[in-house]
């Protein structure tokens, strides 16, 4: 991963984590906002203005790419290097998690 992706995106933020967790399959901006409400209970909300700005800057970033358009909705997946990005962020969150239950400490 390029170091200047790394820093950018590494912490990631929630609403750019739930955007390419997303887009582990193809989808539109409003598929994303309803997939990311259903996967947190209605616990994330992402606004259209928020939604198309990360789109925009995660494919300027080469995370995402577009795929086609379809009655005006466009859909992106994600790329090797957004896969790449999400799986080093999920191995933080974990390690996060796991240390806050004491398991690197042997417990």
């Amino acid at each position: 991963m390029q170091e200047k992706i790394k820093r950018v995106y590494v912490p990631m933020t929630e609403t750019a984590f739930y955007i390419l967790f997303a887009l582990q399959e193809e989808r539109h901006g409003y598929d994303i906002t309803q997939r990311t409400k259903a996967i947190t209970g209605g616990q994330v909300m992402i606004s259209p203005g928020t939604m198309y700005g990360t789109l925009s800057k995660m494919e300027k970033d080469g995370l995402i790419v577009f795929v086609k358009e379809e009655d005006k909705r466009k859909f992106y997946r994600m790329t090797d290097v957004g896969r790449e990005v999400l799986d080093t962020e999920l191995a933080r969150i974990e390690r996060l998690y796991r240390n806050s239950k004491g398991d690197s400490y042997g417990n």
